[in-house]
């Protein structure tokens, strides 16, 4: 059923009718503080609130929310439940759906994907063809890019950089300044921070950890390594 203006008074107690009107394209309801072009669709049960943005040749539609001061433009889609808050961008052909919440002053551009119960929030930028999914989160000013997945319970944060082909997933972290690139798959319970490099074919699962200035690329490492893992200015290299 579409939402109604009683719905959207339930939603919002203290606006009233006259705080509201229908887009032409699509029907759904935009707050008169809030700007949307005439060449944006916002789908029937689709909500822009607050002082928020969407123009170019955006879609916002399913159940989803665009709030606060966030942008939503060029072709990008923001559908679902998702919801873009605060001043939070998506933008370029970038879509965001599911229960996805991008908030804070994170990013999201070009073909990348955030969806599920993913969150991208602080400064985060999810961009290129990435995708940040399950319960996945993303922030501080981490970048997440080219080809990369980040998904299950997976976190990036601090000022760490997970892109090329490379997988973060499970209970694992990325954190500090580390880089997981290549086609590198970090996963479990690991943790890779401050300036660790985990590059190539690498394998970084179970308990280990990785952290100081290390390098790791090739091969499988555990936590059964987890005290060599961790000393400063080691460099692994292993088979494929």
């Amino acid at each position: 059923m579409k939402r109604t203006i009683e719905d959207i008074l339930k939603l919002f107690p203290n606006t009233t009718a006259n705080d509201w009107k229908q887009h032409d394209n699509g029907g759904g309801w935009v707050a008169n503080t809030a700007t949307v072009s005439d060449t944006a669709y916002i789908g029937p049960n689709a909500l822009v609130s607050d002082d928020a943005r969407v123009y170019g040749n955006a879609r916002v539609y399913g159940d989803a929310r665009v709030s606060g001061d966030a942008q939503v433009f060029g072709d990008a889609q923001v559908y679902g439940d998702a919801q873009v808050s605060g001043y939070a961008w998506v933008s370029d052909d970038a879509q965001v759906f599911g229960n996805a919440r991008v908030y804070g002053d994170a990013q999201v551009s070009g073909y990348a994907w955030v969806f599920g119960d993913a969150q991208v929030y602080g400064d985060a930028w999810v961009s290129g063809s990435a995708r940040v999914y399950g319960n996945a989160q993303v922030y501080g000013d981490a970048w997440v890019y080219s080809d990369a997945r980040v998904y299950s319970y997976a976190q990036v944060f601090g000022d760490a950089r997970v892109f090329g082909n490379a997988q973060v997933f499970g209970d694992a972290r990325v954190s500090g300044n580390a880089r997981v690139s290549g086609d590198a798959q970090v996963y479990g319970n690991a943790w890779v921070s401050d300036n660790a490099r985990v590059f190539g074919y690498a394998r970084v699962y179970g308990d280990a950890q990785v952290s100081g200035d290390a390098w790791v690329f090739g091969g499988v490492h555990d936590g059964n390594e987890n005290e060599r893992l961790r000393r400063d200015n080691d460099y692994f290299s292993e088979s494929k």
